[in-house]
């Protein structure tokens, strides 16, 4: 006799894949786990990475080869307990706090022009210097105007199609903020503010003449202060980016040993710490260029995984913007995907030679504490957005605890060991 036929499913078969894609992607809190696990995983991957990098220069500088990487570790323990407090914000605190969180960095960032305090590289002054700590101002600044922006943009929503609610306050305090930042002649930070601020006005609203005519304004100041700026080397970059850069042990020199990094990995890379290029040959090689080294190291395959967790971390950050019902929300988390998302494009495209060197990090890769900690900070705010959305909140709220959860597991184990 035949054996009859199987009529559906086995029993407790579960949902297919493509069904439980669909049902991942429709549940509450898909947005709450994409920007977790894609902020831990861009978090692990530049530790490693930087170890990997920066081990060669510090025992060049008679260091200790862990030492970047420790310093990197420190900073980033230092931002989780920050990044925790930060999703755990409310719009009702952020409305509180917004306006003392811009004064107090605009403060912060007037430090790096008081003598004996500020300090800076490369033709920039854009760092407090103590004997105590050093600090990047600038990046505090980023994540006390997302906030700003998300508080003061929602009080004049109904208003935005008027040139002077656009203005006032909003592009004035903005303008106070670039202004503080370009004084101390860091145009690649600058410019990812800038990023910033029109991401927050485009998600709040602002009609796409007042972009256009913005976008003109933003092209024609930039430019004029590349032409004014003669005290720096910045023209010269930018030259030898436009043209065909013949001073291989000059200007071309970071980008042509980049290139060179990027080249030599093909797909799979070379093996993770087998970069010949961090062997004092690319300058900012656990910094601005990083990703040069994962493309030696990793290939094709680790700058992929990178470009993935980026546009994993826009995508969590896109459906904030389309349903979380608190318009401050949606504003403040445009700046931050703005924010972060451009200026990892920024630092590729760079790498990349799409772009001059302006001296921008690769955001939770690159080697910087004060980078980090902000972006983790910034992240933790979007990530208290994704928990507050009502079916995310609720569907949350609805799990069990820890400890719940393992009272519930011991009291299963301990029935079957007695029914054994």
């Amino acid at each position: 006799m035949s054996a009859p036929a199987r009529t559906g499913a086995p029993h407790g078969a579960g949902p297919r894949g493509p069904q439980r894609v669909r049902a991942f992607w429709a549940g509450p809190l898909t947005t709450y786990y994409l920007l977790i696990g894609s902020t831990v995983l861009l978090l692990v991957l530049g530790l490693v990475m930087v170890l990997s990098s920066s081990a060669v220069d510090s025992i060049v500088a008679g260091r200790s080869p862990y030492a970047t990487f420790a310093d990197q570790t420190k900073y980033a323990l230092l931002g989780l307990p920050i990044m925790l407090v930060a999703t755990r914000m409310t719009t009702a605190w952020q409305a509180r706090l917004a306006w003392f969180a811009l004064v107090g960095a605009l403060a912060f960032q007037a430090l790096v022009f008081v003598p004996g305090i500020g300090c800076g590289s490369g033709g920039n002054q854009n760092w407090v210097c103590t004997p105590v700590f050093s600090a990047q101002p600038s990046e505090a600044v980023k994540l006390a105007l997302a906030l700003w922006l998300g508080v003061v943009l929602v009080r004049k929503q109904p208003l935005l199609g008027q040139v002077r609610h656009v203005v006032v306050p909003a592009l004035v305090g903005s303008g106070v903020a670039v202004a503080a930042v370009l004084a101390g002649k860091d145009l690649g930070t600058t410019l990812v503010i800038v990023l910033l601020v029109a991401g927050a006005l485009f998600v709040a609203g602002v009609p796409m003449w007042m972009f256009s005519t913005g976008s003109v304004a933003a092209v024609v100041g930039v430019t004029l202060f590349i032409v004014t700026d003669t005290g720096s080397n910045r023209t010269q970059r930018i030259g030898s980016w436009l043209g065909d850069c013949t001073d291989a042990a000059g200007q071309c020199f970071q980008t042509d040993h980049g290139t060179w990094a990027l080249a030599s990995g093909g797909v799979f890379g070379l093996g993770l710490g087998e970069s010949r290029q961090k062997w004092s040959y690319l300058p900012a090689a656990h910094n601005d260029f990083i990703f040069a080294i994962i493309g030696e190291e990793l290939g094709l395959a680790g700058t992929l995984l990178v470009l993935g967790l980026f546009a994993v971390l826009a995508v969590a950050m896109l459906r904030i913007i389309r349903h979380h019902p608190e318009p401050s929300a949606r504003i403040t988390t445009g700046a931050v995907l703005a924010w972060v998302v451009g200026q990892a494009l920024i630092n590729i495209a760079v790498v990349l030679r799409l772009a001059p060197v302006i001296g921008v990090p690769l955001p939770l890769v690159s080697a910087g504490g004060s980078a980090l900690t902000m972006t983790m900070a910034a992240l933790g705010v979007v990530i208290s957005y994704a928990r507050s959305d009502p079916q995310a909140a609720a569907a949350l709220a609805a799990r069990p605890g820890v400890l719940r959860r393992s009272i519930a597991v011991l009291g299963i184990s301990h029935r079957r060991s007695r029914r054994a």
